[in-house]
């Protein structure tokens, strides 16, 4: 699982923040100056990129990634926020399924307790992460996999049924009878009108094979 050990003292401006990332084109790096290109000109607002590097909307060395870019069409924004809320924030729903701001205590201590860090840090932590649940459909992804039609299976070729009034299937021998061979004798007759020649052919197979 995973805690992301981040924090932005300017948490009350997260959601008009990612509202920046859906109206401009990403850059193709995001840094100090981009912030303040689109508006958040204050130190304190650096923070947000290591924000989006927690949430995997940027790479380590801060190339928008295709989460940034997902996120950037309006009606994929809330699911693609809620897979990168469970990713970033893991053990917070271990504790709690669908937190709620009367769990704001619980969390603050779970902040406390695995990052070490003082009461403060960890209420910053936890004002860091209920903004980014208020943009999140944290239920989004599990439902389209339930709309998804299951794959089909390939059916089984079925056989007729047989009844018992069809007469038996038959099939042909597969030995063949040797016994009573026929043969088939060509005989070419020459090309002459001398009966005696004819006479002497047949005579002749009917002493050699017809007898």
């Amino acid at each position: 699982m995973a805690l992301a050990n981040v924090y932005v003292q300017t948490y009350g401006q997260i959601a008009d923040f990612f509202a920046k990332i859906q109206e401009g084109q990403a850059p193709d790096l995001f840094t100090n100056q981009h912030l303040k290109d689109i508006g958040f000109t204050s130190s304190n607002h650096r923070a947000f990129i290591r924000l989006l590097k927690a949430l995997d909307f940027l790479s380590p060395e801060g190339s928008p990634t295709p989460r940034y870019h997902d996120y950037r069409s309006k009606a994929q924004a809330r699911r693609v926020i809620g897979e990168a809320v469970r990713e970033a924030y893991g053990d917070l729903f271990v504790i709690k399924e669908h937190p709620t701001d009367a769990d704001r205590e619980l969390i603050e201590g779970k902040f406390k307790s695995a990052h070490n860090v003082s009461d403060r840090l960890a209420k910053l932590m936890a004002n860091t992460f209920f903004p980014l649940l208020a943009l999140a459909d944290l239920d989004a992804t599990e439902r389209e996999k339930k709309r998804k039609p299951p794959t089909p299976t390939p059916k089984k070729e079925e056989k007729p049924p047989t009844s018992s009034n069809d007469p038996p299937v038959t099939h042909p021998p597969t030995t063949v009878s040797v016994s009573g061979l026929h043969y088939n004798i060509q005989i070419h007759l020459p090309a002459t009108k001398d009966i005696e020649v004819f006479s002497a052919i047949f005579k002749s197979l009917k002493e050699h094979l017809l007898e």
